[in-house]
């Protein structure tokens, strides 16, 4: 009777600790359950086809957020990013034969130049941002939000001024597919938007594995004033890690504004909401130092999955908001619990 006395402390102790790492995965499984059960046919190869060709982009956005999560920070000016690289690319890579183009002197530009362009200005953006929260000291939350406006502002300001605020399309056939074409092999079709995402996810995974930088990051998320005592660059790391993520926020712009095939002021939206939601779900910690981009990558097929899911099965959209706004605060709540137990 001792024995087993003494046995279930331990039992009930491995139990939470399961539950705990596990249980939002328990909830999202069971969520998916409950679709399979209403419509089995969502099991079908092509639908999770669909879901991760869809979930390409959304992938290499989470990756640059995730960076600067692991910093103990956040980014809401995401979303607008990615709108603002799409108009922009979209705007400069018009077919020249398009009757409405916006620029109808401009030379056929090779695509390459205008992503490096919405590369380099998202980035410009959030070298700005470092400096803000890291020299200044400002909120990352309240900083972020006050960008996202900016960006916003101006990016409407472009597209009114120089489209009336009207839809951008008739892209180049050579924009169009580089997010929308694929490598054909008989009746083999692998889509340039999963090698994109695999690369970027192999380029995330080496910087945060196997480099000084990824070493700085963590320790900068786990305790900064720690860091800085054993001689960690802060503020240059930060910039960095600000960097990258302006970087991929630029890429995963002009794919998106290339697969959409129509670019309007509103692309983009709610995207870092999604973004970090995923982030979360992939087990990277709201309060910094913690993180995978295995679980960055698995996040947000689940939280796709489980998004297309819905409305497969016809769910009200207002409905949705409800069930990702839940999934979202219990993923806090989980982390926080997380934190708890680590402390």
């Amino acid at each position: 009777m001792a024995g087993d006395k003494g046995l279930k402390p331990g039992f009930k102790q491995l139990l939470s600790a399961f539950l705990l790492k596990n249980a939002l995965y328990i909830v999202l499984l069971t969520l998916l359950g409950v679709i399979v059960a209403i419509s089995p046919s969502f099991l079908k190869l092509q639908n999770f086809y669909f879901i991760i060709t869809q979930s390409s982009s959304r992938i290499i956005l989470a990756l640059g957020v995730a960076s600067i999560i692991v910093l103990g920070y956040t980014d809401l000016s995401l979303g607008r990013s990615v709108g603002m690289s799409a108009i922009v690319c979209a705007s400069l890579l018009q077919a020249v034969t398009y009757s409405q183009r916006i620029f109808p002197h401009l030379p056929r530009l090779p695509i390459i130049l205008p992503i490096l362009l919405v590369m380099v200005l998202v980035s410009l953006f959030m070298i700005a941002q470092a400096l803000f929260v890291s020299k200044l000291k400002v909120a990352p939350f309240i900083c972020s939000l006050g960008f996202q406006l900016v960006i916003y502002g101006l990016q409407s300001l472009y597209l009114d001024d120089l489209n009336d605020s009207s839809p951008i399309g008739g892209f180049d056939p050579v924009y169009s597919r580089f997010a929308q074409g694929a490598i054909e092999i008989g009746n083999f079709r692998l889509p340039y938007l999963i090698i994109y995402a695999f690369l970027a996810s192999l380029l995330i995974w080496f910087i945060w594995n196997r480099t000084k930088l990824g070493r700085n990051m963590y320790a900068i998320g786990g305790n900064s004033e720690a860091a800085t005592v054993s001689g960690v660059s802060v503020v240059a790391n930060i910039i960095t890690v600000y960097v990258i993520a302006g970087m991929m926020y630029g890429f995963g712009g002009a794919l998106e504004g290339a697969r959409t095939g129509s670019v309007t002021n509103m692309l983009g939206q709610g995207y870092e909401l999604d973004a970090i939601a995923a982030c979360v779900v992939g087990g990277v910690s709201m309060r910094g130092g913690v993180g995978t981009v295995a679980g960055v990558v698995t996040g947000v097929l689940m939280f796709q999955i489980i998004n297309y899911g819905l409305v497969f099965i016809g769910v009200n959209p207002y409905v949705q908001y409800i069930v990702k706004g839940m999934i979202i605060v219990l993923a806090v709540t989980i982390d926080s619990q997380k934190y708890i137990k680590r402390k």
